[in-house]
């Protein structure tokens, strides 16, 4: 199991952290792999969304299954493009 730590406020998540996650996410010796957070919104999100980016889908795919899965939780501020 791994735990990375984001404490809120979040608005601007490190990089470093976000590669640090990415990393575990994409180390098939992880898989299966559950995402969530403790909100389950905005930090998931982020993650995910820079996981997409690296799997090559373009912005308006991303934001489209963010919307989809944040729905009533789906910020502005999330979907600036700061992450990606």
């Amino acid at each position: 199991m791994f735990q990375l730590s984001i404490q809120e406020p979040f608005v601007n998540i490190p990089q470093d952290t976000i590669r640090e996650a990415l990393k575990v996410v994409l180390d098939a010796k992880n898989h299966p792999v559950l995402i969530h957070c403790k909100r389950g919104k905005h930090r998931t999100g982020c993650l995910v969304g820079c996981l997409r980016k690296l799997q090559k889908w373009c912005l308006t795919s991303i934001f489209d299954e963010y919307q989809r899965f944040a729905a009533a939780k789906a910020r502005v501020a999330d979907q600036s493009g700061r992450e990606f």
